[in-house]
């Protein structure tokens, strides 16, 4: 179990790293522009394409709430020994983008796709979710399939 949790936190540490550093650029001025993709900053006050932003400040701490039980209900049921690093993508990802909530009053986003269609403006640990749980629903596939 030492190596489990060593890895979750380990994951999850460089995960917030390297979402804030790269969101510390934008927020310092970064900028650039193509025919595609623009790379700018913006504040999601909401969750995904900015649903729920009417919760104001109170969707921060629901947010806690849920990442706290989340990390519960991973212990609790021991898949964080079967799911180590991807939880500790999605855990690392999910507490970055609550911390920019506390310090910048939303999450920080600035890749914006304009080519074709519009799409939502997302950042690194956005993707990052996506990879961790697309990895956590592949995993269980497959271990499913062995059994």
């Amino acid at each position: 179990m030492f190596k489990a949790v060593a890895i979750f936190l380990l994951v999850a540490t460089g995960t917030w790293i390297v979402d804030q550093n790269i969101k510390t650029l934008f927020v310092h001025g970064y900028y650039w522009d193509s025919k595609c993709i623009s790379l700018e900053l913006h504040y999601n006050k909401g969750v995904a394409f900015s649903m729920l932003a009417f919760l104001g400040p109170y969707l921060k701490w629901i947010q806690v709430v849920l990442i706290a039980g989340i990390i519960g209900y991973v212990w609790y049921e021991g898949y964080l020994k079967k799911y180590a690093f991807p939880l500790g993508l999605l855990i690392g990802a999910a507490v970055s983008n609550l911390y920019d909530r506390f310090v910048h009053g939303g999450v920080v986003d600035y890749v914006a796709w304009h080519c074709w269609f519009d799409f939502a403006v997302f950042n690194y640990a956005d993707v990052m979710i996506d990879i961790a749980i697309g990895w956590i629903l592949l995993q269980s596939f497959f271990d499913k399939e062995k059994t």
